[in-house]
């Protein structure tokens, strides 16, 4: 039962590595469509709060998703269970 889990962690671990190693300096190498900007339209770019919306929305991604696995697999525990 553990086993299924760990795609999950896998996962999750990915996840949360994108939300908190994008920083200002490497996203011009790992943005898409900001690394294809000029210099002139990276500098008109609101980048600092391109990236917290970014990281919320990971951090959101992650925990969302791993919370309604949690319940599935309770749901679907339940059901068996019951023999439904």
């Amino acid at each position: 039962m553990i086993t299924i889990f760990i795609p999950v962690l896998i996962i999750d671990t990915v996840l949360l590595a994108i939300a908190f190693g994008l920083t200002k300096e490497n996203s011009k190498y790992l943005l898409s469509g900001y690394n294809t900007m000029s210099k002139k339209e990276r500098d008109n770019f609101d980048i600092e709060n391109y990236l917290t919306y970014l990281k919320r929305f990971f951090l959101l991604l992650t925990t969302t998703s791993t919370l309604i696995f949690a319940l599935l697999i309770l749901f679907y525990s339940y059901l068996v269970y019951l023999r439904l």
